[in-house]
């Protein structure tokens, strides 16, 4: 599987707070979804609560 660099913002009591993770995923799609779920769990949030902004290809790493 691929790793993917996601970052956006989500709604916090004072505003809009940014985030950015990676996270391992086949595709683009399936990336986005994760973060949805993983955001949304972390701080109960519901998806229209959620921006994703950013979802690129992360340059991975050989050991």
């Amino acid at each position: 599987m691929s790793q993917f660099a996601v970052s956006g913002r989500f709604q916090s009591r004072d505003g809009f707070s940014e985030f950015s993770t990676t996270v391992e995923a086949p595709n683009e799609d399936v990336a986005t979804e994760r973060v949805y779920t993983d955001i949304g769990s972390q701080h109960g949030l519901k998806r229209t609560q959620i921006e994703i902004d950013d979802v690129a290809a992360a340059a991975e790493a050989t050991a």
